[in-house]
C-alpha cells in the first residue's frame, strides 16, 4: 500500500493495473481527481500509481488486493476507512472473462467469475453506501457488457454475470436517487486488451473491425457519461446499432444467429465472429481470454 497526498475526495476504482481499468484511472487523474487503485498483488498497480503521481500531481493510494478472496470486499473497506479517506466516486471495473463450452469450464472459473463478477461488486457496493450519502453528490459507475443483452453460447456464465449488473445497477440507481448517488452501468463491447482479442481486431470483417475500440476511447466516454447522470453508457456507434437491430430481430432469427444452433454455424461467420467481439471487454485486471 502506497499513498501520497491525502486529500478529502477520492475516486476508488478495482481493477486498475491494466486495460479499462488503467484507463479510467489515467482519465480521472486527468480530471484532477485524487485515487485509490485496487488491483491483484503482483500486478504492475504501484507502478501505474507512481506514474499517475508524476505526471498528473493527484492523491493516490495503490492497494493490492484479490478481490476473489473471502473477507478482501471488507478488508478493503476497512482499510481505506481507517486512513480516515472520503470516497465519492465509485468504479468496480474488476472482473474476469472466459470462452467456452459449459461443461468443458472448471469449476474454479466458474466460482471465481461469479465471486469476482458479481459478488465482489455487490459487497464493495454495499460496503462504500454510507460513506457516499455523506457526499453533496456522488456517483457508482459498474462495468457491464455487451454480453448482458444477449444470449451466447461459450459466454452463459460472463453473459449471466454480467446481465446481473445491469440489472443491479438500475435497481439500485433508483433506490439511491434520493441521496444524491448517480448510478451507471457502462455496458462496451470489445476492446483491445488481451490478444485474443486484438487477433479478432486484425483478422476480422469490415462490421467486427468497426465495433472493436480503445480503453482510452472508452474511458472519456464513460466518465464523461457517469458524471451526467447517463443510467446505461454504451460507448461506439456500432454497439449501440447492433442493441437497435436486437430489438427488431425476431427471436426465432436470433436463436438461428446466437442460439442453439450456432454449432451449425462456422465459427469463422462475420457474425459469429462480432458477437464474440462485441461480448466481451475484457474489462478487468483479472480477465481470462
Amino acid at each position: 500500500m502506497k499513498m501520497n497526498n491525502p486529500k478529502s475526495n477520492y475516486t476508488l476504482i478495482t481493477g486498475a493495473s491494466e486495460g479499462l481499468g488503467k484507463a479510467l484511472a489515467i482519465e480521472c487523474a486527468s480530471r484532477r481527481m485524487n485515487l485509490v487503485l485496487v488491483a491483484l498483488p503482483g500486478s504492475e498497480l504501484h507502478s501505474l500509481a507512481s506514474f499517475i503521481r508524476r505526471n498528473y500531481f493527484v492523491g493516490v493510494l495503490s492497494i493490492e488486493k484479490d478481490l476473489c478472496r473471502d473477507e478482501s470486499c471488507r478488508e478493503l473497506f476497512n482499510e481505506i476507512s481507517s486512513l480516515d479517506l472520503n470516497i465519492n466516486i465509485l468504479i468496480n471495473n474488476a472482473g474476469i472473462g472466459g470462452t467456452g463450452l459449459f461443461e468443458n469450464g472448471s469449476i474454479d472459473l466458474y466460482e471465481k467469475q461469479i465471486r469476482l463478477n458479481v459478488l465482489a461488486t455487490t459487497l464493495i457496493s454495499r460496503l462504500f453506501i454510507d460513506m457516499l450519502k455523506r457526499n453533496r453528490s456522488a456517483y457508482i459507475l459498474n462495468v457491464g457488457s455487451m454480453a448482458s443483452f444477449f444470449c451466447l453460447p461459450k459466454k452463459q456464465v460472463y453473459g449471466a454475470t454480467k446481465s446481473f449488473i445491469y440489472f443491479f445497477s438500475k435497481t439500485l440507481r433508483r433506490e439511491l436517487k434520493q441521496n444524491n448517488i448517480h448510478v451507471s452501468v457502462l455496458c462496451p463491447g470489445g476492446m483491445n486488451t488481451n490478444p485474443a482479442v486484438t487477433l479478432l481486431n486484425k483478422t476480422g470483417n469490415y462490421i467486427s473491425r468497426l465495433s472493436i475500440m480503445n480503453p482510452e476511447e472508452v474511458a472519456p466516454l464513460a466518465i464523461d457519461g457517469l458524471l451526467k447522470g447517463k443510467p446505461v453508457i454504451v460507448p461506439g456507434r456500432m454497439n449501440r446499432v447492433f442493441l437497435v437491430l436486437d430489438k427488431m430481430l425476431p427471436e426465432k432469427i436470433k436463436d438461428l444467429l446466437t442460439g442453439s444452433t450456432m454449432k451449425k454455424i462456422n465459427p469463422d461467420h462475420s457474425l459469429v465472429r462480432y458477437l464474440s467481439v462485441v461480448a466481451e471487454p475484457g474489462s478487468g485486471e483479472q480477465a481470462i481470454a
